[in-house]
C-alpha cells in the first residue's frame, strides 16, 4: 500500500451505507466528508463524519441527486475523491463525468462500464457477444407498447417486464398471460420514468423456480480481475432482496468456478475497475445452467456477507483501486471461510401489506455477540423520514456452518429492539425459521407463497395486554388524572410510578369490580381488543405501587377465560408472568400530542407493537360507523396507508366503479401503492397527481350500489380489511433509495 491515498473523501450518500463507508475511511486514516438534506441534519452519518455539508431540502432531487450541490460540497471541503455508496448517484454516468471534469476521483468503475452496464438492453447484448449466457427475451431500444406486445408471443409467458435503466429489481412486473400485458405496460413505463428518468422497457422469459445468485468481483486499473465467490439472494419480496447469504448451498465447486469466471469475463468486456456484482438467474432444477441478468457497477447492500466469509474490507479495496493501487490478491488466494447471512431491517408494517412506516426512534437496542455485525443508521431520538428508502439497518451473522449462522442471526434479531416505528423484525424471524429456508430450498417466488401462512402475533397477546395495563396511566391525555407521573418520552422507559394501581388513578387494588378497557395497535386498520381486568390481592395500594413490588391481576381478552398475571419492573424491562411463564418485555410510553391519547410500545423477542387505549369518542364513532352499514359490508372510505404523494388518479369524481377497480396510486419511501374500490358504486374523489397526503387521510369514498332485497340471504360478506381494499399492489421505485439493491 502506498503511503498516501486521499486526504479527504466525500461520501455522497446517507443512512447505513454512509456510516459504513465513514468507518472504513476512519480506519484508513482518511478524512471523511458527509452530505445531508434538511431531513437528515441530525442523522447518524452526519455525526460520525469529520465534516458535513448541507445539500438542500428533503426531496432527493433537491439534495442527494443534485449533482451541482454535491460538486459544490466537494469543493468546499477539498475532497479529492467521492464514494457514492449505492442508490442515488452511484451508477450515474453524468455524475462520473462531472467529477472527472472537476478533477475529482470517482470511487467506482470507468465511463465505459457505467455506460454499457447501466442499460440492461445494451448490457445483455454486449455480454452475450462475449460468451456469457443470457435469459431469452426481447431487448431492443425504443420499443413501443405495441411492439412489445407483438414480440411477447415469441418470448413466451409468463414473462417479466423490466426497465432498461436502473437496477435492484425495482420496477419489474410479472405478466402471467398475454391479455394482462396491455394494462401493465403503462404502469411499468410510469414507474421507470419516475424512478430512472427513462421509460425504456424490455421483456424477459420468467425462469421457473429461479434462484438469484450474484458474484462479487474486484478489478484494478492494471488488468487484474478476480471474483470473491457468490451470494445467494433468492429470498425476495416483490423483487426486493430480504435475506442474503454467502456462499450459496446450491453450487458445487465446479459450478462456482464456472459462474465466477463468467462474471470476470463480463467485467473484462467493459474494462471494469473497482468492486462490482454480476447477477445471474440459476435454475433450481439445473444448477449448472445460469443466465446473466445485469451487472451492478457499485457496492451492493449485501456486501457484508462476502466480507464475513473472505475477511476482506470491500470499501477499503475500492479506495485502494481508485487511488491506482494493484490488487494484492490473485484468484488462488481467495478462500471462503464458514457461512454468513444478512437480514435487512426495514421501516414497514408487515400486518398492512408491508406499507412503509415513519416516526421517531424512542428506544434502541442493537444486538451483539460472537459472529454478529450490525450496519445501522439508527440512533435514539432519530426521526425516520418518509422521503427515503425504508431500510434502517442490516444484521449479519457469521458461523462456521450455515445452521450456526442462521441460529445466531435468529438470536440477534430477537435481541433487536426498535420502538417508535414499525419494523419487519418479527417477519424476518418467521422467515429464517421456515423449514424450507433452513433446508436451503430457496427460490425467488418463495416468500410470496409463504406469506399467507406466516403467523404474525396479534397486538392483544395476553402477556402484552397485561404489560400494557401496567402503565395504562402513561397513556392518558395530558391534564388527566395520573398523567403528571408520565415519564418523558426521551427517557425511553415508561415510569414505574405511574401504574394504574396507584392511589388517585381511579382504580385501586381490592376493588373487585372489573375494569374494561379497549386496546388495539395504534393503527385504525387493525382490530380492537376488549380487555377486562380484575385487581389482585395486595396488602395495600401503596405497596403494590412501589417500584420493587409486583402487581397481580386477572386478565381476559375478548371474553376469553381469565388468566392470572403479575408484573414487576426490572430496569428497562417489565417482567410479566402469565400462567407461570415469565416474559421479559421492553416498554416505552410515548405521550400523545395535542391532547390525544399516548401510545405504549411493547417489544418481545423481535415482536413489537404500539398499543393505546381507544377513547370513548373513538368507540362511539366506531359503533355508529358499523351501525351505518350492513354487517360484513366493506368500508366505503379509502384512507391513505401512509404519508406520501398521489402519483396517479384513474377515475373522476362521480364516476361509477366496480369492486376492485383501481382508483389511485400513492407513492412513499420509493414504493407505489395502488388503492382499489372496496365495492361497486359511485366514487367521490378530489385529488390530483402531485397532491401530498397524510397517513389515514380520506382519499376517496365509494357510495355503494343498493343491494337487491332478494339477494340479501345469499350475499357473501365483503372483506372489511382495509389492507386488501386500500393497498392492492406496491411497485418499488429507484433513484432516492436503497431497498432491493
Amino acid at each position: 500500500m502506498t503511503e498516501k491515498l486521499f486526504d479527504t473523501v466525500l461520501v455522497a450518500n446517507r443512512g447505513e451505507i454512509a456510516c459504513r463507508i465513514i468507518a472504513t475511511l476512519r480506519r484508513m486514516g482518511i478524512r471523511s466528508a458527509a452530505v445531508y438534506s434538511d431531513d437528515d441534519a441530525g442523522a447518524r452519518h452526519v455525526r460520525e463524519a469529520d465534516v458535513a455539508v448541507r445539500l438542500g431540502p428533503a426531496a432527493p432531487r433537491e439534495s442527494y441527486l443534485k449533482v451541482d450541490a454535491v460538486l459544490a460540497a466537494c469543493r468546499s471541503v477539498g475532497a479529492q475523491a467521492v464514494h457514492p455508496g449505492y442508490g442515488f448517484l452511484s451508477e450515474s454516468l453524468d455524475f462520473a463525468r462531472a467529477l472527472d471534469a472537476a478533477g475529482i476521483v470517482f470511487i467506482g468503475p470507468g465511463m465505459k462500464a457505467l455506460e454499457l452496464m447501466g442499460d440492461k438492453i445494451r448490457s445483455k447484448n454486449h455480454v452475450s457477444s462475449h460468451g456469457v449466457p443470457v435469459v431469452p427475451g426481447i431487448a431492443e431500444p425504443n420499443l413501443s407498447d405495441e411492439q412489445l406486445i407483438a414480440a411477447a408471443a415469441g418470448v413466451g409467458f409468463p414473462l417479466l417486464i423490466k426497465p432498461s435503466a436502473g437496477g435492484g429489481g425495482k420496477g419489474m412486473h410479472v405478466v402471467e398471460r398475454a391479455d394482462q400485458l396491455p394494462d401493465v405496460l403503462p404502469t411499468a413505463r410510469r414507474v421507470a420514468a419516475s424512478a430512472f428518468g427513462d421509460d425504456t422497457l424490455f421483456l424477459e422469459r420468467l425462469i421457473a423456480v429461479p434462484r438469484h445468485i450474484e458474484v462479487q468481483i474486484l478489478a484494478d486499473t492494471h488488468g487484474n480481475v478476480i471474483h470473491l465467490g457468490e451470494r445467494e439472494c433468492s429470498l425476495q419480496r416483490r423483487h426486493q432482496k430480504v435475506i442474503e447469504e454467502a456462499p450459496s448451498v446450491l453450487l458445487d465447486e465446479a459450478t462456482r468456478a464456472r459462474i465466477g469466471e463468467a462474471a470476470c469475463e463480463a467485467a473484462r468486456s467493459v474494462d471494469y475497475t473497482g468492486a462490482g456484482t454480476v447477477e445471474f438467474l440459476v435454475s433450481d432444477a439445473a444448477p449448472g445452467e445460469f443466465f446473466f441478468m445485469e451487472m451492478n457497477t457499485r457496492l451492493q447492500v449485501e456486501h457484508p456477507v462476502t466480507e464475513m466469509v473472505t475477511g476482506l474490507d470491500l470499501v477499503q479495496e475500492q479506495v485502494r483501486i481508485a487511488a491506482g493501487e494493484k490488487l494484492d490478491l490473485d484468484q488462488g488466494d481467495i478462500r471462503l471461510d464458514g457461512h454468513a447471512v444478512e437480514a435487512r431491517v426495514y421501516a414497514e408494517n408487515p400486518a398492512r401489506d408491508f406499507l412503509p412506516t415513519s416516526g421517531t426512534v424512542h428506544f434502541l437496542q442493537e444486538p451483539s455477540g460472537e459472529g454478529i455485525r450490525v450496519d445501522s443508521s439508527l440512533l435514539p431520538g432519530l426521526a425516520v423520514s418518509s422521503s427515503y428508502d425504508p431500510m434502517l439497518a442490516k444484521i449479519i451473522a457469521w458461523g462456521p456452518d450455515r445452521d450456526t449462522a442462521l441460529h445466531r442471526l435468529d438470536a440477534a434479531l430477537a435481541q433487536t429492539v426498535i420502538l417508535g416505528i414499525g419494523t419487519n423484525i418479527e417477519y424476518l424471524r418467521l422467515l429464517i425459521n421456515d423449514p424450507d429456508v433452513r433446508a436451503g430450498r430457496l427460490d425467488t417466488t418463495m416468500i410470496e407463497r409463504k406469506l399467507p401462512d406466516l403467523a404474525f402475533r396479534r397486538p392483544a397477546e395476553p402477556e402484552l395486554i397485561a404489560a400494557a395495563l401496567a402503565t395504562v396511566s402513561d397513556l392518558a391525555a395530558p391534564g388527566t388524572r395520573g398523567s403528571s407521573d408520565t415519564s418523558p418520552a426521551s427517557s425511553g422507559v415508561a415510569s414505574t410510578a405511574s401504574s394504574p394501581w396507584r392511589r388517585g388513578d381511579g382504580w385501586r387494588l381490592g376493588v373487585r369490580a372489573p375494569l374494561s378497557l379497549v386496546f388495539a395497535a395504534a393503527d385504525p386498520q387493525l382490530p380492537d381488543d376488549v380487555v377486562t381486568v380484575r385487581s389482585g390481592a395486595a396488602d395495600s395500594a401503596a405497596d403494590a405501587a412501589a417500584a420493587d413490588s409486583a402487581v397481580s391481576v386477572s386478565v381476559s381478552v375478548n371474553g376469553g377465560p381469565e388468566r392470572r398475571a403479575s408484573l414487576l419492573r426490572d430496569g428497562p424491562r417489565t417482567l410479566v408472568t402469565v400462567d407461570g411463564v415469565v416474559h421479559p418485555l421492553t416498554l416505552v410510553s410515548v405521550p400523545g400530542q395535542g391532547g390525544g391519547p399516548g401510545v405504549l410500545w411493547i417489544a418481545d423477542a423481535g415482536y413489537a407493537a404500539p398499543l393505546r387505549r381507544r377513547t370513548r369518542t373513538e368507540l362511539l364513532a366506531a359503533e355508529r360507523a358499523a351501525a351505518g352499514r350492513a354487517e360484513g359490508a366493506a368500508d366505503p372510505v379509502l384512507r391513505s396507508p401512509m404519508p406520501g404523494t398521489v402519483v396517479a388518479v384513474a377515475v373522476a369524481d362521480g364516476d361509477r366503479v366496480t369492486a376492485g377497480q383501481p382508483l389511485l396510486r400513492v407513492e412513499a419511501m420509493k414504493m407505489e401503492h395502488q388503492l382499489v374500490a372496496p365495492a361497486a358504486g359511485v366514487v367521490s374523489v378530489n385529488l390530483r397527481p402531485g397532491d401530498l397526503v397524510r397517513a389515514d387521510q380520506v382519499l376517496a369514498v365509494v357510495t355503494p350500489d343498493p343491494e337487491p332485497a332478494e339477494e340479501e340471504s345469499s350475499k357473501e360478506p365483503a372483506p372489511r380489511s382495509a389492507a386488501t381494499s386500500a393497498a392492492g399492489t406496491a411497485e418499488p421505485l429507484e433513484g432516492a433509495g436503497h431497498a432491493g439493491l
